[in-house]
């Protein structure tokens, strides 16, 4: 290169210029390259990117496939918590969905993964920058949009008391005896649970030990969440008040841990809301309102459409490692509904429901084959990813919401109602069908392809359609009642043709088989409450004294079969003479199971169906009286005004 020399300036002056500017110029870059990149290594780094990143910067992609989910997990992909409502750590093989540990299967991935579930879940992790919605931050907590919630004025609103005039004690002396017998169990279920594993997510009560898993993003005290509830309903006082001082004392949310957005929302979201609404404990609200915050940034995806894993500490999201092509669950997505317009209800803040809302927009706007909602949609184009349409792992407790939602709104919300029904005609046109027997089950939907089985996941179906009956088309009241009847008996069947009289997590109607599992990955047992929970809902609405017999069944089965000296536990073969437990006390054991039959052997008027509803870990949320709440509500503020 040639330097022009410059009027009074020497070559070699000129070029030790420029050599000093060339010097500044590096040094500063280096300093300013230095400043950025010690943003990024700070201690509270991850707040400091969200200034600098933008929400949709990097969009979770999950690294999986079906055939690696195959390798990972024998048998069906759904057994890995498709059904999500599993157990967290049930031995046996896993499946998908009231759940990667077998919780329930959303009531999906839980209880659909299976038993090792939780101990080997490791999503794929596409991480996208959590940003956390600002309008939530101080709402949450603070009521951005009128007035703190009324609880008194909830209380007027509710048409009977929560706990019926007697606490729903039963007149006959036989029916109050099971009831007692219910409530014995619940008491060593907890004492042993206290005794071994206190703090802990669930009880190990072979080795008597308590379980964590990986389930919840480090939140502590699963089981005792899901009991506060239960030991309140039974009047274990002494029980639920050393629950209640666990949670104001030890139930830490700033937790920076992998979480299940579906298991956390059902257990700890649903059980801290019935909670609050039972009791009025102001600390249920407080936390349930900081755990709802920690869940949004799941929700910043290009469609609004949740994923299905979020650290609870950054807000970052990504897919289940399993779910096919970075999808989100039916099942997960479409179980977040009465949770979240609570959270609404109690914080002022209409950023819960939007997002819920949101999700049955897209839903509303998307082609369904034949009028059904296949399991797997995804969050980034919002298409359907597979053509697996399921009422069990995967696919349940999305219908269960819906019939939910409408009951829940006081029957105003249309919209949950039109979508439950035309659901409800494309499942009964295309998946519900008559075995050789006589026994009518609700078959898998494979891209057209009907797979003759059904999982005990679905056996909630009866319950749902029963409580769906009285507000369906004109003339199909009785239509849907038979229904329910039926697919409720099928599940009883599937419970009294093995050795234990308990239910495999699947059973199939094909080969000459009926209501039996053909498979050995499909014969164990993991307290599941589905079945029981039909009963209860048949019970309700019919009082056919076969319910309370069946029920009865379910609790010497438990009894003989699962209680062992220090809790109870799952078996790993409902068809063995002998059995052999898993080692394993799932939280919504004592969540449901137990609520379920205490339930059934009550008087109807304990937590009468007119002011509740259950969501999928039943936990009983009210239903929203919206117009004597806005009465009693206005009321109260124009007295503090003439007080004022």
């Amino acid at each position: 290169m040639v330097l022009r020399k410059l009027p009074g300036v020497s070559a070699s002056g000129m070029g030790l210029r420029l050599s000093q500017k060339f010097v500044f110029l590096l040094f500063l870059s280096g300093l300013v390259t230095l400043c950025f990149g010690a943003l990024f290594f700070l201690p509270d780094s991850v707040r400091l990117k969200r200034i600098f990143l933008s929400k949709n910067e990097s969009p979770a992609v999950t690294v999986g496939s079906d055939n690696e989910l195959s390798k990972k997990m024998p048998g069906d992909p759904e057994h890995q918590r498709a059904g999500l409502k599993g157990g967290e750590g049930a031995n046996v093989k896993l499946r998908v969905s009231r759940k990667p540990s077998v919780t329930h299967g959303a009531r999906t991935v839980e209880r659909s993964v299976g038993s090792r579930a939780q101990d080997e879940w490791s999503p794929a992790r596409a991480q996208e920058p959590a940003a956390r919605d600002e309008r939530v931050t101080s709402a949450a907590h603070n009521g951005e949009r009128g007035s703190p919630y009324n609880y008194e004025a909830f209380k007027k609103c509710l048409l009977k008391p929560a706990l019926g005039k007697n606490q729903g004690t039963p007149s006959d002396s036989e029916t109050l005896q099971r009831r007692e017998k219910v409530k014995e169990m619940m008491k060593f279920a907890w004492d042993n649970y206290k005794r071994y594993a206190w703090g802990k997510n669930e009880l190990r009560p072979l080795t008597r030990n308590g379980h964590i898993g990986n389930m919840f993003g480090g939140l502590r005290g699963a089981s005792i969440v899901d009991s506060l509830d239960t030991l309140y309903i039974m009047g274990l006082m002494e029980e639920y008040e050393e629950a209640k001082e666990w949670v104001q004392n030890n139930l830490d949310l700033n937790s920076n841990g992998e979480a299940s957005l579906f298991e956390v929302n059902i257990r700890y979201v649903g059980g801290l809301l019935s909670a609050y609404y039972l009791t009025g404990a102001e600390i249920f609200k407080q936390k349930v309102l900081e755990l709802g915050e920690k869940l949004l940034p799941a929700f910043n995806t290009p469609t609004g459409i949740p994923r299905g894993v979020i650290n609870l500490g950054s807000g970052t999201s990504w897919s289940w490692g399993w779910a096919s092509a970075g999808s989100s669950i039916l099942a997960e997505f479409g179980t977040l509904h009465l949770e979240f317009l609570h959270l609404s209800e109690l914080s002022r803040n209409p950023l819960f429901t939007e997002k819920v809302m949101n999700i049955r927009k897209l839903l509303n706007k998307i082609e369904k084959p034949h009028g059904l909602y296949p399991n797997f949609l995804s969050p980034v184009s919002g298409n359907w990813v597979q053509h697996h349409v399921s009422i069990g792992g995967l696919g349940d407790s999305f219908y269960e919401y819906l019939i939910k939602s409408y009951l829940m709104s006081d029957k105003t919300d249309q919209e949950a109602k039109k979508m439950y029904y035309s659901a409800m005609e494309a499942i009964e046109t295309n998946l519900v069908q008559k075995s050789p027997g006589g026994l009518t089950y609700v078959a898998e939907w494979r891209g057209g392809i009907l797979d003759h089985k059904m999982g005990h996941l679905a056996c909630f179906s009866g319950g749902m359609i029963g409580i769906g009956a009285e507000d369906g088309p004109a003339g199909q009241k009785q239509h849907y009642l038979d229904l329910a009847a039926e697919i409720t008996h099928t599940c009883h069947e599937s419970y009294s043709r093995s050795a234990t009289k308990l239910g495999p997590e699947a059973f199939r109607f094909d080969a000459g088989a009926e209501a039996t599992a053909t498979r050995l990955s499909d014969r164990y047992y993991i307290l599941r409450p589905e079945v029981i929970e039909s009963y209860m809902y048949m019970w309700r609405l019919t009082h056919d004294p076969k319910y309370r017999e069946w029920g009865w069944e379910a609790v010497e089965a438990l009894e003989k079969h699962c209680r062992v000296d220090a809790g109870f536990s799952g078996i790993r073969d409902v068809y063995a003479s002998t059995v052999s437990h898993d080692n394993m006390q799932q939280s919504f054991f004592l969540s449901e199971t137990l609520k379920y039959l205490y339930l059934l052997f009550s008087d109807d008027d304990l937590l009468p169906l007119e002011d509740w509803v259950f969501n999928t870990e039943a936990h009983p949320l009210p239903v929203i009286h919206k117009s004597c709440l806005q009465e009693n509500s206005a009321t109260q503020d124009h007295g503090q005004t003439n007080l004022e």
